[in-house]
């Protein structure tokens, strides 16, 4: 099965009932909200190196940059 960024969200529709499975795949998932959580202190590390395994399969080359040189 492949990657989920978060987990799957149900909800219900209250006028008609109806009930809607939103999955969270990695492969879906923006460039920019990868980035973002890469950057985020406060992020889980599997996630963080499941974000990056995502980046390098597009063909997106990370480059690291201490807080220092900014």
């Amino acid at each position: 099965m492949p990657m989920k960024f978060k987990p799957s969200q149900t909800t219900r529709e209250r006028h008609t009932g109806k009930i809607t499975t939103n999955h969270y795949w990695m492969k879906g998932t923006p460039k920019k909200e990868l980035i973002d959580y890469i950057n985020n202190s406060s992020g889980r590390p599997r996630i963080k190196q499941k974000c990056r395994n995502e980046l390098v399969r597009r063909g997106i080359k990370i480059a690291w940059v201490t807080k220092e040189s900014e």
